[in-house]
């Protein structure tokens, strides 16, 4: 049985958020999409959530049915005080907030800015490039290109060449909703990756935090774990061994499993 509740949209920080809940009951949960994530694709990982949790997958700016266009800022700034403002105008005073790669570095920034309101914090293998570190692992033209050919039309099996190792039912949903991410948004959000520092917020997190690492991903080595650490030694670190970056699309279960009890509950089915 779905625990799909709705689709809607709220007016925060100046613009139309789109977001998907589900459960309706119990203690909230906000979900952030990595950078080329309509919060539709997030949906399977959120009926889990949806089982202990009021959850909302949030439409990050620029992508899926939240606003989007030439006129917008697509700063991690600005997208992360997106976060707060989107808990404050549906009245969430206080919410687990779960963020996957580039929504693991708006979450953490928002944590900081907005600590209030933040039960505990979740990175799902976050990029830790930066200034005068090493490149992200993914290349900008990948995005680029297959965004373009979506803007055009394409199904699954062209979508494969991008996403080789996904089900059909992945493949199709992406092939449908990509077109939906706003080239410039992307773009600059990829440049963040390697300008502004992940690192800096680590310090300053005041909710308990958990890290997700991708076995497989390349994202996150061990010294980067370690320099995490040493920056926040209260955080958690799991990992998904026979997972790549997008973790649940690789090993749902062992997905779940690597929260533990950090969310008050266990999420394995």
């Amino acid at each position: 049985m779905s625990t799909f509740v709705h689709g809607g949209n709220v007016q925060a920080n100046g613009i139309r958020q789109h977001y998907l809940r589900y459960g309706g009951t119990g203690p909230a949960l906000i979900l952030i999409p990595g950078i080329t994530s309509p919060a539709i694709t997030w949906g399977f990982v959120a009926e889990r959530f949806g089982e202990h949790f009021d959850t909302y997958v949030l439409d990050v700016r620029g992508r899926g049915l939240s606003a989007s266009g030439p006129a917008l800022d697509y700063s991690a700034e600005t997208c992360a005080r997106d976060i707060a403002a989107f808990a404050a105008a549906l009245g969430l005073d206080h919410y687990h907030l779960v963020g996957h790669s580039m929504g693991a570095r708006f979450a953490v920034r928002s944590a900081v800015l907005s600590p209030a309101g933040v039960k505990s914090l979740v990175l799902i293998d976050p990029p830790v490039s930066g200034p005068g570190r090493r490149e992200y692992p993914s290349k900008l033209p990948w995005y680029v290109d297959s965004i373009r050919q979506s803007l055009i039309g394409m199904d699954a099996e062209a979508m494969r060449a991008f996403c080789a190792t996904w089900t059909p039912e992945q493949l199709q949903l992406r092939a449908e909703w990509l077109h939906t991410c706003y080239e410039p948004a992307i773009v600059r959000a990829f440049n963040d990756f390697h300008e502004v520092d992940f690192h800096q917020d680590l310090p300053r997190l005041e909710a308990p935090a958990l890290l997700l690492v991708a076995g497989r991903g390349g994202v996150i080595l061990p010294e980067d774990e370690a320099e995490i650490r040493e920056l926040q030694p209260s955080i958690r670190i799991a990992h998904v061994p026979n997972a790549g970056h997008m973790i649940p699309w690789d090993d749902l279960d062992g997905f779940f499993a690597a929260f533990d009890d950090f969310l008050g509950v266990h999420l394995t089915s």
